[in-house]
């Protein structure tokens, strides 16, 4: 099986939709895409997910199944100071510090992030019951693999709910994740199930915020999220209207 999660394109939060540079982007994403062998869909119901995944789908031929449990986390939580932060948006000077973010799950058992444990807890449980249809059964940290599908599963969501599904493939703590990797706007993400013993399987990552449609067509990669300056890359290649292989 392989998975691959999408970061929606450059977002305009306030409306929950793409600005003209996002849309963009969405179609940059659709004509990398056009050939890939895609069997499933899915996507976060907020609008921002759903609109970069509409060139993609017209593209395909396909519909979405929406996914309530795939929509990013709206909690805002007690930053120690008298202020609210989103849960991926400490300082290094406050999340470091801290033993249990460097924990697996432990980071959801601290005081500030109680409120979105049960969050938390549910988007767990949801990737398992949705992998669980494709063959999959989770078991402590790994998955037992009778039947599996061999099928290409594509999540259109955010980058706090990707790191949080890439936590629980990978079994790494996620705050950690969450300040220590960027996924840019469009951004594309694969894993696929590695079945080297019979019966059994696990989820690596082959790509990581993969934004190759992005140089290709010159458009600079989308800051929005991160706290540094981009590195950007000259356009390296072009699409040349040729059919190219199963990607």
């Amino acid at each position: 099986m392989r998975l691959i999660l999408i970061r929606h394109a450059d977002p305009e939060y306030p409306k929950d939709a793409l600005t003209a540079k996002g849309r963009h982007e969405a179609a940059l994403l659709a004509k990398r895409a056009t050939n890939w062998n895609v069997d499933d869909v899915y996507v976060s119901p907020l609008g921002r997910a759903r609109a970069t995944a509409e060139p993609c789908l017209r593209a395909w031929g396909k519909t979405a199944t929406t996914l309530d449990w795939v929509k990013e986390f709206f909690y805002m939580i007690d930053d120690g100071k008298g202020g609210k932060r989103i849960p991926w948006d400490f300082y290094p000077s406050e999340w470091t510090k801290l033993s249990a973010n460097f924990r697996e799950n432990d980071w959801v058992n601290l005081l500030p992030m109680v409120p979105l444990r049960e969050e938390y807890e549910n988007v767990c449980n949801s990737l398992d019951k949705l992998l669980k249809s494709y063959g999959f059964y989770r078991v402590g940290r790994r998955y037992l693999s009778r039947h599996p599908s061999e099928k290409t599963v594509v999540i259109f969501c955010h980058f706090g709910i990707a790191m949080i599904l890439l936590s629980h493939l990978l079994n790494l703590p996620a705050q950690a994740l969450l300040h220590g990797f960027y996924l840019a706007p469009s951004s594309v993400t694969v894993l696929s199930a590695e079945c080297r013993v019979e019966d059994e399987a696990y989820f690596r990552v082959e790509r990581l915020g993969d934004c190759a449609h992005l140089i290709a067509g010159g458009e600079p990669i989308s800051s929005n999220g991160y706290f540094a300056e981009i590195m950007q890359e000259p356009k390296l290649f072009k699409h040349t209207g040729t059919k190219q292989g199963k990607e």
